[in-house]
């Protein structure tokens, strides 16, 4: 009987009605935000991708791929919103959503609801800190390119660059406030749109090749495939920001909702530039396909230089959600006179920890792939198909079709993560030999 009551009163309560967002965003303004967030540098890797499952795979793979992501993407948000009304708050952010998610599931579970929450945190982070890994090597990949092309009297290493790109970094993570990331943000998106376009105009300048091209790759690199696409298409960390902040969130979800037409546009447009931008470059294709374009026309050097200063500029962005959650954890224990100086530290700390890393693996793809399988698989996959099933765990539907279904989608990201990982580190082993020699 008081369970019953609970779940009325559960019922009862419409999040949405008391939700008290400063400028909610519109329908348009909320599609532009998450393709934003999904529409980011790892879209210049998808070709690569295509590489390596072959050209047939790799549009059959980018559905398949979209679909389970998008679907993820859905049910958590279902979720999300089944505990603000089982917990009566307006809205929970992602790791809000697990604990919650633990806390009124199966009793066994609730103990584990603060250790769920911290894991989804601190997922959130390790993950964020992997992104900025890339974005350093991706930086000092395309400067390299230009200086030693217009520079030869002063070649560097990949690794020193990096060490260099260490300066400037510490000093723009000291802005500590998002309104003051908006103007980079904008002219980082404005870049990597034009940078984009300079792409196709390279893809399609000449007559595209297909016969010598795989159309299923070998096995061995489909997990590289798995990684790169996940890596790039995995936006999940935004997901609830975007949906918290929408003025009619009840469009977010749906046929004509904002998540089906984002997911499906960057299906589309992955599937468009990884297919032709393989076509173009066949087994030439680098980490970014930034790095294929040539390096004596102005607008292939521009494109260079553009997608460096966009990532140099969207770094801040994601290096604000690692310094969000480590500050949530670390400030309790420090005293406020030294609170400051800790940020500041923190975050030139937090830089090296990045640049460190690398310098020691300056390798764009094997880093894209160690962070797409490794966590990307498990905020994206895993942890949305193990949350939906506790969360639903009194209602799994007839023959049990939810939890099966989420067993799938667990094994796919379990998968994804061991074969992609193996597989990055085995290729990390073999390049370091292949120096030593």
């Amino acid at each position: 009987m008081e369970a019953s009551t609970k779940e009325s009163e559960a019922q009862e309560y419409n999040p949405f009605e008391h939700r008290q967002v400063k400028k909610p965003n519109s329908f348009a303004r909320s599609l532009a935000n998450l393709l934003k967030a999904s529409l980011g540098s790892g879209i210049l890797a998808i070709p690569l991708a295509f590489k390596n499952a072959g050209w047939g795979v790799g549009i059959v793979g980018t559905v398949i791929i979209a679909f389970v992501c998008a679907h993820c993407v859905y049910i958590f948000v279902q979720v999300s919103r089944n505990c603000c009304k089982a917990v009566r708050k307006p809205l929970l952010n992602y790791a809000e959503t697990c604990k919650v998610a633990f806390a009124i599931g199966p009793k066994k579970l609730r103990p584990l609801a603060s250790t769920a929450g911290a894991f989804a945190e601190f997922s959130l982070v390790f993950t964020y800190i992997g992104v900025c890994c890339i974005f350093t090597v991706l930086i000092a990949d395309s400067i390299k390119q230009l200086f030693d092309q217009y520079v030869p009297g002063y070649i560097l290493s990949v690794q020193y660059y990096c060490l260099i790109l260490i300066v400037p970094l510490c000093l723009m993570v000291q802005i500590r406030y998002l309104k003051w990331l908006a103007p980079l943000s904008l002219m980082a998106n404005v870049l990597l749109v034009t940078t984009f376009g300079i792409c196709i105009y390279y893809v399609f300048k000449d007559e595209i090749t297909i016969s010598d091209k795989q159309v299923v790759g070998h096995a061995s690199r489909f997990p590289a495939f798995l990684s790169t696409v996940i890596f790039a298409m995995e936006g999940i960390g935004v997901v609830m920001p975007v949906e918290n902040n929408m003025k009619k969130p009840e469009q977010f979800l749906g046929c004509r909702g904002v998540l089906v037409i984002a997911m499906t546009f960057i299906m589309l447009l992955y599937g468009f530039l990884g297919l032709f931008g393989y076509f173009r470059y066949g087994d030439n294709l680098q980490g970014s396909i930034t790095l294929n374009l040539p390096m004596n026309d102005w607008p292939a050097i521009c494109g260079k230089i553009f997608i460096a200063v966009s990532i140099l500029f969207t770094y801040p962005l994601h290096f604000y959600v690692v310094i969000d959650i480590l500050t949530k954890y670390a400030e309790p224990y420090i005293k406020e006179k030294y609170r400051n100086l800790s940020q500041i530290f923190g975050r030139i700390a937090i830089v090296c920890l990045c640049g460190g890393i690398g310098i020691a693996l300056p390798m764009l793809e094997q880093i894209i792939n160690i962070v797409g399988a490794l966590f990307y698989s498990i905020l994206g996959l895993i942890i949305p198909g193990v949350i939906e099933t506790i969360n639903r765990w009194e209602n799994l539907g007839k023959y049990n079709w939810v939890l099966w279904k989420n067993i799938l989608i667990v094994l796919f990201g379990f998968c994804s993560l061991i074969s992609g990982l193996t597989l990055a580190i085995l290729d990390i082993i073999e390049k370091l030999n292949q120096k030593m020699e």
